[in-house]
């Protein structure tokens, strides 16, 4: 059999929206790469994927640093890519696992970027945490006529503003650490009351405030965090 990679998107926590696909997939791999936060530290995707292993899966989990230092995380980029692409030449069933869907706000574009399009290569999509947001607090992300922007809270605040201005739904990931600065701009857009976070989506921790007032811009949120913006959304204030 001729070696396969397969980038696996594991869906926001919970492990039974995981795809079908990635399932099967997963069950019949000789390798599979987990990220993890910090050296040593737990991988959030793999204990989500875990029961759908087969026997003979050999797990490596590879530290990814979150630092702002660049040629770290080049190297680190680098370094996976180029095992990944030699267990693959070698003749290896490969899988990697990412949070969410491989190709928004992943670790795996990264990779991808040094791989390159191949025909050995296989991205399996998944369901994205703003997916399962809405779906769990029973807010359609839009309708109709209706435009959506999904936009990271690293962007600039310029950017933010006018993706607020423009859009009638909105979808500000990244909220961790900036949760302050992005409630005063949703403030200043007269959109407080047409918006709702959730922390930990799907996960047992999960959290959800509609009214984003009664979060204290002190109060230290878990690091996925999601807020979604709807301008027809109902306040229920």
């Amino acid at each position: 059999m001729s070696g396969r990679l397969y980038a696996l998107s594991t869906g926001p926590g919970a492990a039974d929206l995981i795809t079908v696909r990635a399932a099967r997939v997963l069950g019949a791999l000789d390798i599979l790469y987990a990220p993890a936060g910090r050296k040593g530290g737990d991988s959030l995707a793999l204990s989500i994927v875990r029961d759908y292993l087969g026997e003979r899966t050999e797990v490596r989990c590879r530290h990814f640093p979150m630092s702002a230092d660049g040629a770290e995380k080049e190297a680190v980029w680098n370094a996976v890519a180029d095992e990944l692409a030699a267990e693959v030449a070698s003749g290896k069933q490969v899988g990697f696992i990412t949070l969410g869907d491989a190709m928004l706000f992943s670790t795996w574009v990264f990779l991808l970027q040094r791989i390159g399009r191949q025909e050995w290569l296989e991205i399996v999509p998944g369901v994205t945490s703003f997916a399962a947001i809405a779906a769990r607090s029973q807010t359609p992300l839009a309708m109709e006529q209706q435009s959506l922007a999904v936009v990271s809270c690293t962007a600039p605040e310029a950017d933010i503003a006018r993706a607020l201005a423009q859009h009638d739904s909105l979808v500000l990931m990244k909220v961790y650490g900036r949760f302050p600065r992005i409630k005063a701009l949703l403030r200043e857009a007269g959109l407080l009351d047409r918006a709702l976070m959730m922390s930990e989506a799907t996960l047992p921790g999960e959290q959800c405030w509609r009214n984003l007032d009664e979060v204290s811009d002190e109060r230290p949120l878990p690091y996925f965090s999601t807020i979604l913006v709807n301008k027809r959304l109902e306040s229920e204030q």
